[in-house]
């Protein structure tokens, strides 16, 4: 290597205001302040490393001293008008003493003498308090320059004592820019992805990138491949994480754990994966938006490949997938085993299911559940007509024949036994005795052979028994409590079948008058009967709810939410039968959405409220601790 050669760093130092990349608040107000002589006797540069401060003093103060560019930036100290002072090495109350014996002397040539103090913070207490008086007070010809990282650490008295400028990272498009103008300058061919990658890993700050760049001169020569940089600066290469996210798309397990094989066999640190791979994956989140594709720091080829594969995935599967990665992060910490908590997590994203594949499935069983109330209940119509046609039918065709139905049954076989038991089941709806003084009837009964109570069998006696039970078994079990379905089915009853009802009878069937009391009440009864009648799902939702109001024999319901008013308006026949049996009287079920939450509770995220939960039942949360990170997601 030649003696003079000179790092890139140093090589490529700006020496105006204008070579200073990405600070142009700083520079534009110095330059100001010199054009209308309006400098102060103290500033102070804060902000990253490597992002141009000392070099924006160095400027300054050649600006200041009209020091020509023939004379380096580095070479700046050695003249007599300006000094720059390491504070890390000189940090004492000795030297702060020193140094304002110094600052009397004027300068020797030029207009001030400027002093560059760099990390300034690292002076201690007893030091900055005895600069106090000289920083507040100094010689007319005296500037001090600070510069420091941590501008938390200088006392607020010396703060206040000074011009403060805050320098900002620069941008990877910036620091992309700037490299590729040192490239041309330096016969350098390397490629768009190289230089993002440089740009990345310098993490906003120029002289890192200058510093890598040199290093990759060095490995790769003149011309710098995207492989052999990556290997120079042992940096995760954006195709590995592209496969790794082939494998999450089609769940290959296989695949994902050999890809956890060659990045521990090359060398990676796992830390540096997980972050790298944290960034891959929130830039699929921001490509699902096309239109944020500026927030994804990458070439322009790398930009389309995040927006392809962005379309495989939802938001909430990133989102989660973004959940267990962070999560990695922080067990690989403190894990005794870090290769096995990272293959677990790979293994997490690999066997994640999709929330369409959820989504499909929940609705699968929504549509399910619909068509089945919708059957069940047509059934059940269908079959109760059926069977009123067919018993009333039966009745006059055996009368219209003048056969009975043990003749029927003797010319074929059995069948006339089974026809018998049919049409002694009760009819659809009861039918008035026939008269007495009909003797043809009843001649016609006695000689066709009809059936009467005292020639029933024990089986056909039983089986009556238990149809008529059912007929007129209530929805809870209790029997007698049937008077008023045809309210419910809203048919009138036909009083030509019916008999005539005593006074005591009118009595007993005459509804009673209800308040909404009175309903709350009974509810709350009829809840807790109802849980074995109805899914548990429905049942959750019917204990949250209340009567609130009773207006035309409709009982309005108050529900939380909007799921729990569609819950009900689907099982509303089911509920309206159930709850008008139980009170004794037909009435209608209706709903209405009233929040009970407060402001404050519905402000809150899904994840609060789920951490509230977990908060109030310790089952929940121990099943949290037990299946971990994504089950909390």
């Amino acid at each position: 290597m030649s003696d003079q050669y000179r790092a890139l760093t140093r090589k490529y130092r700006p020496q105006s205001f204008d070579e200073i990349v990405s600070q142009r608040h700083v520079s534009s107000t110095l330059k100001n302040a010199l054009q209308q002589n309006r400098l102060s006797h103290a500033y102070m540069f804060s902000g990253p490393r490597g992002v141009g401060k000392t070099t924006m003093a160095r400027v300054l103060a050649r600006e200041v001293n009209q020091i020509g560019e023939n004379v380096d930036g580095e070479a700046l100290n050695q003249t007599l008008n300006v000094i720059e002072i390491d504070a890390a090495s000189n940090n004492s109350v000795e030297d702060i003493r020193e140094l304002r014996e110094r600052v009397r002397v004027p300068p020797q040539n030029g207009r001030y003498k400027i002093y560059i103090i760099d990390e300034v913070h690292m002076l201690s207490k007893s030091a900055f308090n005895a600069f106090l008086k000289t920083l507040e007070e100094p010689p007319d010809h005296v500037i001090f320059i600070f510069a420091t990282t941590e501008p938390n650490k200088v006392l607020p008295t010396i703060l206040s004592r000074v011009q403060r400028f805050d320098f900002k990272r620069l941008k990877v498009d910036e620091i992309v820019d700037r490299l590729r103008t040192i490239s041309d300058r330096e016969n350098i061919e390397i490629d768009d992805e190289s230089l993002h990658v440089i740009a990345k890993k310098a993490d906003g700050a120029l002289r890192d990138a200058l510093g890598l760049m040199d290093q990759a001169i060095s490995f790769c020569g003149d011309t710098i491949q995207h492989e052999e940089l990556l290997r120079a600066l042992n940096v995760v290469s954006t195709d590995r994480l592209f496969d790794l996210t082939d494998a999450v798309e089609v769940h290959d397990a296989n695949r994902g754990l050999d890809l956890v094989n060659e990045v521990l066999r090359e060398g990676y640190d796992i830390q540096e994966f997980l972050t790298e791979l944290l960034e891959h994956l929130r830039n699929l989140y921001v490509a699902k938006n096309s239109e944020q594709l500026y927030l994804v720091e990458a070439s322009e080829n790398t930009k389309k490949r995040y927006r392809s594969k962005a379309e495989v995935f939802s938001r909430n599967d990133l989102m989660r997938m973004l959940h267990i990665a962070s999560e990695a992060q922080h067990n690989v910490k403190e894990a005794q085993q870090p290769r096995i908590q990272f293959e677990v997590a790979i293994l997490k994203l690999i066997h994640m299911q999709r929330s369409r594949t959820l989504q499909n499935l929940i609705s699968g069983l929504e549509e399910l559940k619909k068509n089945y109330s919708s059957s069940n209940g047509s059934d059940q119509t269908t079959s109760s007509s059926q069977q009123s046609e067919r018993v009333t039918t039966g009745s006059s065709s055996d009368r219209s024949s003048g056969h009975s139905v043990e003749e029927q049954g003797a010319s074929n076989g059995t069948s006339g036994s089974t026809t018998a038991k049919n049409m002694q089941k009760e009819p659809s709806e009861p039918t008035a005795p026939s008269s007495p003084a009909d003797p043809s009837t009843q001649a016609d009964a006695d000689s066709n052979g009809a059936p009467n109570a005292s020639a029933d069998s024990t089986a056909d006696q039983k089986t009556r028994e238990q149809e008529n039970r059912y007929k007129n078994h209530d929805f809870f079990g209790n029997s007698s409590l049937n008077k008023y379905q045809s309210q419910l089915d809203h048919k009138p009853p036909e009083k030509k079948h019916q008999p005539t009802a005593r006074p005591d009878e009118e009595k007993q069937q005459k509804p009673e008058q209800l308040n909404v009391a009175d309903l709350k009440e009974s509810w709350n009864k009829f809840v807790k009967q109802f849980e074995d009648e109805v899914s548990q799902m429905l049942f959750l939702q019917l204990e949250r709810m209340e009567p609130v109001d009773l207006s035309n024999r409709t009982v309005i319901l108050r529900c939380e939410n909007s799921f729990a008013q569609k819950l009900i308006r689907e099982h509303r026949r089911k509920v309206t039968r159930g709850f008008s049996q139980f009170v004794g009287t037909g009435l209608q079920i209706d709903s209405k959405v009233v929040n009970s939450e407060s402001s404050e509770e519905r402000s809150k995220s899904p994840y609060e409220r789920f951490k509230d939960l977990q908060n109030k039942d310790p089952k929940i949360k121990t099943i949290v601790e037990m299946f971990g990170a994504e089950l909390e997601y």
